[in-house]
């Protein structure tokens, strides 16, 4: 349980950093606790994403792994990007990625950051 809260806190993290950092990628809410429950909420959906549907995409795109050596998984990433700004549309959470480009740089920043963190931060296997 406590792996699960400390992955989430560090896509959170990183999530926030994206938003931060591209225009493209916005978080909106009146307050600042109410972005960071939206953030926390987006943040639990792109785990889930990331958990349930992302391996099944990998394991599709195979060859492709191959091929490029591994370069698509930068658009893998910027699909389950991409699929969550979706899904929180749809459970009207104020999360949105505009456009392909910005989901691929958003995902990247996301994978360096959330390692980055998940590095740091303590992973409840004492």
């Amino acid at each position: 349980m406590k792996n699960f809260v400390v992955k989430t806190i560090a896509n959170a993290g990183a999530l926030a950093v994206a938003v931060w950092l591209l225009d493209k990628i916005t978080l909106t809410g009146d307050s600042t606790g109410k972005k960071v429950g939206t953030l926390i909420l987006v943040a639990l959906l792109f785990g889930l994403v990331n958990t349930l549907v992302k391996p099944i995409v990998k394991v599709l795109t195979f060859p492709l792994f191959i091929l490029t050596l591994g370069l698509i998984t930068l658009v893998v990433n910027a699909l389950m990007l991409l699929l969550t700004s979706w899904l929180c549309d749809k459970f009207d959470l104020s999360f949105h990625v505009d456009g392909f480009w910005a989901a691929v740089v958003g995902g990247l920043i996301i994978s360096i950051v959330s390692w980055a963190l998940n590095v740091v931060l303590p992973d409840g296997k004492d």
